[in-house]
């Protein structure tokens, strides 16, 4: 009787040391990019409730949390704002308040933790009356070019006040060329542009806007400037034209539900690769807890991004996957 088979696939997986071994990809602490939500509120932290364990945090309270985010290693964050109605309007000029939220918490954190990256998300629907990211004609239609004037305005202002990375997720046309062309002008050649290059029309983001508190403001939806679920090329056309405009790093918007989309990028992408794992993604991983090994199928569902192609994940779970890496 001849020997069989000659080749076993499981040798390299008789034990744990073996399957480290040849492991093809790794999630780890440094890939994790840890979203934050803030407000300018006396209490230190406030509930969101569509997202459980996630909080909108005061000045004070974010300090703190920074400083656990530190010591797990974690290296970069990123800041969302709940800006309070009466700073919101059509103009959305408190997105270049250089005495707003988001530059008061850019500024103490770099004081306190200097080599924390900070991520300053460049949009205007935080600050708008009607929720959408840009501002609007008499019909409800953003407009481009007029958003993209803000937005120049919004980014130096994020880099005067000490963000290493700006990060533009409004998908509006031309945003990535103006942007560059004001940060280089001003005199801040070395900021870091993260372009949201392919950020779907998902309706995996509502949770998000119950964050930032403009989902019940929002009139109408935002599929004249995001992209439809429904296309895959307009993805690398989207990517191409932000690398032809500046950009530094791309991102994939949501991940878990368009991991083709990365992985198709990351074989005709140059550029570093960045996805959030959204607000909706969060959610369902966190009920689904009820009857799934919640540490075993976060951890596997970021493992999935990574392998797809992605240099680093946006994750509501990020301070809870770094505890868990770390054990």
């Amino acid at each position: 009787m001849g020997r069989f088979p000659n080749i076993r696939m499981r040798r390299l997986r008789r034990s744990a040391e073996i399957r480290a071994l040849v492991e093809e990809h790794r999630l780890t602490v440094t890939d994790l990019i840890c979203p934050l939500f803030i407000h300018a509120g006396k209490e230190n932290r406030q509930k969101i409730e569509a997202m459980p364990n996630v909080y909108r945090h005061s000045l004070t309270d974010l300090l703190r949390v920074c400083e656990n985010i530190s010591e797990l290693g974690i290296r970069a964050v990123a800041l969302f704002p709940a800006i309070d109605n009466s700073h919101k309007g059509n103009n959305g000029k408190e997105a270049y308040n250089p005495d707003g939220l988001v530059p008061c918490a850019i500024r103490q954190i770099k004081q306190r933790f200097p080599k924390l990256l900070i991520i300053s998300d460049v949009a205007l629907d935080p600050y708008t009356s009607h929720g959408q990211d840009g501002l609007i004609d008499d019909d409800g239609y953003v407009l481009n070019d007029a958003t993209v004037a803000v937005l120049q305005r919004q980014a130096l202002c994020h880099a005067q006040a000490g963000a290493e990375i700006v990060a533009p997720s409004d998908m509006m046309d031309g945003r990535i060329g103006a942007i560059r062309s004001t940060l280089e002008d001003n005199g801040f050649a070395e900021t870091i542009i993260v372009s949201y290059a392919v950020k779907y029309a998902s309706s995996f983001y509502n949770p998000f806007r119950e964050a930032v508190q403009s989902k019940t403001l929002l009139k109408g939806d935002k599929k004249s400037y995001q992209m439809s679920p429904a296309n895959r090329n307009e993805a690398l056309r989207e990517a191409q034209l932000d690398i032809a405009e500046g950009a530094d790093v791309l991102l994939v918007k949501p991940a878990g539900l368009y991991l083709d989309i990365i992985a198709g990028l990351r074989r005709s992408c140059p550029l570093p690769l960045f996805a959030y794992q959204v607000s909706g993604e969060y959610v369902m991983l966190k009920m689904a807890s009820k009857y799934l090994a919640e540490r075993d199928c976060v951890l596997e569902s970021l493992l999935a991004i990574k392998r797809a192609g992605a240099e680093a994940i946006f994750s509501y779970y990020a301070l809870d996957v770094a505890r868990w890496l770390t054990e």
